[in-house]
């Protein structure tokens, strides 16, 4: 595994790349961690999806950004997060059947992480001169909504989306804009046992993407809040279809 670290947008990202030095790729993917989780949680993944299909080696890079916000100070040693989560009113409200509670929210620093990611996004894009259809957004968990936030409102959407366990926040917001991610080809993959994000929660994002005309590729599981091997293999079906 080639990886370099370079500060984009601010942030603080590791690349991972087989391609020759000097040789740019003809696919861009940003994948954002999850809350709490270190800023290194999804690097394995782009040698997995290598593993999956080597010929993406030949045209696909991998960007993985660090949230910016340390959770040092909750005794998360490491964990890092997008924006704030009170932990215990999410769970305490889902034992409670209230599903609504992240969906009727814009989450308070939503907006600085967009602008962050969207930052990567513009340095990238300057860098290699691809236009934004040739990007891939997408991460898990509050990483997904994040990749979700900054489809919505960067200068043009993305090639594709991949949203692994994750969930509809800012519904009046995210309804407002939804129309642009039309024809966007999207896969989503749920645990139908997740206790963090509930599985309704995810079928109400899907069935917004439906509705704005998004292309979607709906994975359900039996498990909890996890990326499964399915979930891998549709992001690498995508990019092969989006490179071919």
């Amino acid at each position: 595994m080639a990886m370099r670290r370079e500060t984009l947008g601010g942030l603080t990202c590791r690349i991972i790349s087989r391609l020759p030095e000097n040789v740019p790729p003809k696919l861009v993917v940003v994948l954002c961690h999850g809350f709490g989780a270190p800023s290194h949680d999804l690097v394995p993944i782009a040698d997995e999806l290598f593993e999956l299909s080597p010929d993406l080696a030949d045209s696909v890079e991998v960007i993985f950004p660090a949230a910016p916000l340390s959770l040092d100070h909750l005794g998360m040693l490491g964990g890092h997060a997008w924006w704030h989560i009170d932990m215990n009113e999410l769970i305490g409200a889902i034992e409670h059947g209230n599903l609504r509670i992240l969906r009727d929210r814009r989450p308070e620093g939503i907006d600085e992480a967009r602008d962050l990611l969207l930052g990567v996004l513009d340095d990238v894009q300057q860098k290699t001169n691809l236009a934004r259809d040739r990007f891939v957004l997408g991460g898990f968990s509050q990483g997904s909504m994040l990749a979700v936030e900054a489809a919505l409102h960067g200068s043009e959407p993305p090639g594709g989306l991949c949203l692994w366990s994750s969930t509809l926040v800012s519904e009046a917001q995210w309804r407002a804009n939804m129309t642009r991610l039309k024809n966007i080809p999207v896969v989503q993959s749920h645990g139908r046992q997740d206790p963090i994000l509930p599985f309704a929660a995810a079928v109400a994002l899907r069935d917004l993407l439906i509705e704005a005309g998004a292309k979607m590729n709906f994975i359900e599981f039996d498990g909890p809040h996890t990326i499964t091997h399915a979930g891998l293999q549709a992001l690498v079906e995508m990019l092969e279809r989006l490179g071919s």
